[in-house]
């Protein structure tokens, strides 16, 4: 009996769940909640398969509804539909987008017959699968500079956002033919003799908890939080007014940074991913307010200090962060080093660590209702990743020395000070040259070209 103690039934091998089932203690449904969170099942997360057929980097994917199909979009422009269960491509469809595809949401209660995408070209489009197989693409509504992220809202088959480089909001409402301008994104720090500046944006996303607000993040340290109540649809008053901002205090002021994901949880936290910097958890009582410049030094030191995720590296593109588990119980997030990194959300701590992709991972998907994850990288296909029995330890021998590099590259590179323009210049020109060593889009004259521009850039 001791060694049954001392062994299978330790909870942190999630068998103690499985035991309490078995003998009545435990509802099945909280079972299978708790187990599928456990750590156990976290920690044998193994590759299940790889999706083959983009041409280029793959930089969305996302699960629709019921979690039998996956879409992912891809540098060669194409959408692709996978049975991912199965590793089979479904179908695939042009875009009709001239440059790389960064985002593809499947709009809800669509029958995921309606296709929304973004891409480098700042177009927002939206495909439309036909009774007769045929897909027909038309074009929503553009920005100035490209378009990384889209937000859906919750259990609407026709509304969504989009945020773009050029600092601008835009609502669209499917039963429309036009989309609104809501208002263009500036600095939080401009005053009367100083205009402010326009901040280029990343991501933003919706509170799942309360859909009236929206959290948007960009080319400096703000994240900043929106009541779209108080925007007006006709665009004719709006302004950037935000109801609540969050940022890392030691980050207040700081000129070298920018924000490259967020995620809302369940529980309304905001999860914050920053270029070469780490990932930072909100709850909703840390926000410095509207005007976050005005707040005073004791009043910060009141605020409870975010939680804090670290041990990757994010400065080559532009990455998302996810979380992971029926309840969000972990976080995600892709690596310069190649890795995916899942940490546990309420103590921070790192339980599995895998090797993604030969180069970068960027973004993770996490299955609607089981635990599977879909990932995205450099590499031109889609890794499905589920618990799987194997003889891998959860976290390699050498993960601190992995953790170690991570952290010098961005000691090393957060003593050069950069304005968030050149912050945004620099990233672009890394994901033009990242591609280019992969040997997939680019000659060696167009990497000495991108570094002549560089260099006479910072000139």
């Amino acid at each position: 009996m001791e060694s049954i103690r001392q062994g299978v039934l330790r909870p942190r091998d999630g068998f103690l769940d499985i035991y309490r089932r078995e003998v009545g203690l435990s509802h099945p449904r909280d079972f299978a909640r708790r187990f599928l969170a456990s750590e156990a099942i976290v920690k044998q997360m193994n590759l299940y398969g790889n999706l083959n057929g983009h041409d280029g980097c793959v930089n969305a994917v996302e699960f629709n509804s019921t979690g039998d199909l996956l879409v992912s979009g891809s540098d060669d422009q194409q959408v692709m539909f996978w049975n991912w269960a199965s590793k089979t491509k479904l179908f695939e469809y042009p875009s009709g987008h001239s440059d790389n595809i960064f985002q593809t949401r499947i709009m809800p209660f669509s029958d995921d017959r309606k296709i929304v995408t973004s891409a480098g070209d700042g177009e927002v489009r939206l495909g439309h699968l036909s009774e007769d197989g045929m897909i027909e693409t038309t074009m929503l509504g553009k920005h100035q500079g490209s378009v990384y992220k889209l937000a859906l809202e919750p259990g609407s088959p026709h509304i969504l956002y989009s945020c773009g480089e050029d600092g601008l909001i835009q609502h669209f409402d499917l039963r429309s033919s036009s989309a609104t301008k809501l208002f263009r994104c500036s600095s939080l720090t401009g005053n009367n003799k100083q205009p402010s500046s326009r901040i280029r944006l990343n991501s933003i996303v919706i509170d799942s908890r309360n859909p009236n607000y929206f959290a948007i993040g960009g080319s400096d340290e703000y994240a900043r939080v929106y009541d779209i109540r108080r925007c007006q649809l006709d665009a004719t008053s709006n302004s950037d007014r935000p109801v609540d901002t969050f940022c890392p205090h030691h980050l207040i002021g700081s000129n070298h940074v920018h924000i490259t994901g967020l995620a809302y949880s369940s529980q309304s936290e905001l999860l914050v991913s920053y270029n070469d910097e780490l990932i930072y958890l909100f709850q909703k009582n840390m926000g410095l307010g509207g005007s976050p410049s005005s707040a005073a030094s004791e009043e910060l030191n009141a605020l409870q200090q975010a939680r804090v995720y670290s041990g990757h590296r994010n400065a080559r593109t532009v990455k998302g962060v996810s979380f992971f588990g029926p309840n969000d119980e972990y976080v995600l997030s892709g690596s310069d080093c190649g890795h995916i990194f899942i940490w546990k959300k309420k103590d921070a701590k790192l339980v599995r660590l895998m090797v993604g992709d030969q180069h970068v991972v960027n973004q993770l998907e996490a299955h609607p209702h089981i635990p599977v994850l879909a990932t995205c990288g450099i590499e031109n296909d889609v890794k499905i990743w589920a618990p799987q029995a194997s003889d891998i330890p959860p976290v390699p021998e050498n993960v601190e020395e992995i953790m170690e590099a991570n952290r010098h590259g961005r000691e090393d590179r957060s003593r050069v000070t950069l304005t968030p323009d050149v912050v945004m210049h620099v990233l672009r020109l890394q994901r033009r040259q990242t591609v280019a060593y992969s040997e997939r889009s680019y000659g060696r004259a167009d990497i000495v070209s991108d570094e002549e521009d560089l260099e006479g850039y910072f000139s």
